[in-house]
């Protein structure tokens, strides 16, 4: 293999600081290099300086950027778009803000030839066609034909890299390309990616938190942290003999993470101040009925029961129904038919007929902190709302709580007077669970809130939950894709399917010994921290 990219000394600056430090690497053809670490550790910032850009704020301040005798720093805007798309390729997290809502599928693929030149429409079109089917996509003409809208996030996420690869780069920047997506959809879009690397001999930064799935996808590993590179080297060796504290810490926390197939108890605090056994109910459903417009049921005869200090998880597939069930507990979709009951008593099922009590009593945490929390006003303003709002405080006594609730969240009372914009992934969350509990709710609803956070802070939230459910007694409904996650926290698990609940019971119990093959299907999708898992459960990929 022969050098196609070279990063030499790159620095990334913004007006506070220095987002990247004096880092050096060399990308071979045909490689595939992960790039792991932390929120804040400078992943994405490098994989966007691999197309020769910078974000808003950021500046390339110094070093180089070699790829093919040009230096992607210094080559201008007129030779970066000879670059971009043509020559490297990204591919983002979010597939579903990467096309263009009002744009059929089609013809957002074929603008990629076209502003480069590559070839006529029709012969473009077969290369897409041929793409798509390597992708794993049946009825890949029909589908293209589609509007973003219409397609569910695994297909939107092949088709963006079809998209990527339409004018044969010869490095990919893959951007936490699974992150947002459930284990079942991920390990097709693992095995379609793997399959299409090697077909078309494309080199890779791979960028990820989730150290179970580099393992399956890359050659070489390069630990980040702070800015700057603290190890590197072959994948296999580094998972198994990691020379760097740092990246002990990063597979210890994975390896946590993935420990999901023993009758474990839940995560507990050291300091049991509620009883161990759930209290009352604080939310029932029964037998719900919910639907999104006249379209069939998402939700279908659904029932479930939450207690005093229990943690509910809701486990399944995207398009299941976990979040339309959030949306169900919290108001915001009006069930068709069923029952909702809060502390025994009848809840009215659309927010707006809900009383005071009721939606003080209900707290909606989101899976991202940035749609929770104004980016115009401070974290300490976001969380005396609800203290205001429901308790009437204000003036030092809002301002004391305020500071009592960030230390309960374990985040500094200065973090009042800072914009979210000045705090990590993992601080905002704090935040906006700081911003949740303020109202004093007796039930959590937390909607993927550690879907997009790395593995270190990811277990600190999940840590920081289970702790504020023993000294609090606020019940929980969990929701995630992440059914590792699920068997580490919940007292109660339920499995969805396609609208419906088609197995629950005790954590460790359906978490040792599931019954049903949907359930047994999503514990055999979780990626293991060894480089051969993939290729085992997917026999056809070559080595």
């Amino acid at each position: 293999m022969s050098e196609l990219m070279r990063f030499e000394n790159l620095n990334v600056s913004v007006s506070s600081g220095t987002l990247v430090n004096d880092f050096s690497l060399s990308v071979q053809q045909g490689e595939v290099v992960a790039l792991i670490g932390e929120s804040g550790a400078g992943k994405s910032t490098i994989g966007l300086a691999a197309l020769g850009y910078a974000r808003a704020g950021c500046r390339l301040a110094s070093g180089r950027i070699m790829f093919r005798g040009s230096d992607l720093a210094r080559i201008g805007q007129r030779g970066a778009r000879l670059v971009r798309g043509a020559k490297v390729a990204y591919i983002a997290q979010s597939a579903a803000t990467a096309f263009n809502p009002a744009i059929r599928i089609v013809d957002q693929i074929m603008e990629a030839t076209a502003v480069h030149g590559k070839g006529n429409r029709r012969v473009a079109y077969g290369r897409a066609l041929e793409l798509a089917r390597s992708m794993g996509l049946g009825a890949a003409d029909e589908m293209m034909r589609r509007f973003p809208h219409e397609l569910s996030g695994g297909q939107l996420q092949r088709l963006m890299t079809v998209m990527a690869l339409m004018c044969r780069p010869e490095l990919l920047v893959l951007d936490e390309p699974t992150t947002a997506i459930d284990v079942t959809t991920q390990l097709g879009v693992l095995a379609s990616l793997k399959r299409i690397i090697q077909q078309e001999k494309v080199a890779c930064l791979y960028i990820s938190h989730d150290l179970a799935v580099v393992a399956q996808m890359a050659d070489r590993i390069v630990v980040l942290r702070h800015g700057g590179k603290v190890e590197e080297g072959e994948a296999r060796q580094l998972l198994t003999s990691p020379r760097c504290d740092y990246t002990r810490e990063l597979i210890a926390a994975a390896s946590a993470g993935l420990s999901n197939r023993t009758a474990e108890a839940p995560v507990a605090s050291s300091e049991p101040d509620v009883p161990d056994a759930p209290g009352a109910p604080v939310l029932e459903i029964r037998h719900a009925v919910a639907r999104y417009g006249r379209g069939k049921p998402t939700l279908n005869d659904v029932s479930l029961t939450v207690r005093r200090g229990e943690f509910v998880a809701i486990v399944g597939e995207s398009g299941s129904g976990k979040s339309t069930l959030a949306r169900v507990a919290t108001g915001l979709l009006p069930i068709a038919s069923g029952e909702l009951l809060l502390n025994g008593k009848p809840l009215a099922p659309s927010l707006r007929r809900r009383g005071m009590e009721e939606l003080r009593s209900v707290q909606l945490v989101l899976q991202h902190p940035d749609l929770a929390l104004n980016p115009r006003i401070t974290v300490g303003a976001a969380i005396g709302r609800p203290l205001e709002r429901y308790f009437g405080l204000k003036g030092a006594a809002r301002e004391k709580r305020v500071a009592e609730l960030l230390r309960l969240v374990e985040l500094p009372e200065e973090v009042a007077q800072r914009l979210p914009s000045q705090l990590s992934g993992g601080q905002k969350q704090r935040a906006n669970l700081a911003r949740a509990l303020a109202a004093e709710p007796d039930l959590l609803v937390c909607d993927e809130v550690t879907a997009a956070l790395d593995s270190i802070v990811s277990s600190r939230i999940l840590a920081l939950l289970s702790t504020l459910r023993r000294q609090l007694g606020t019940a929980c409904i969990f929701i995630t894709h992440d059914v590792s996650k699920a068997s580490k926290l919940a007292d109660q698990i339920y499995v969805m399917h396609q609208g419906q609940v088609v197995e629950s019971g005790q954590s460790p119990e359906v978490v040792a010994h599931p019954q049903h093959p949907y359930t047994q299907a999503l514990f055999n999708a979780i990626p293991e921290l060894r480089t051969d898992w993939l290729k085992e459960r997917m026999p056809g990929l070559a080595a």
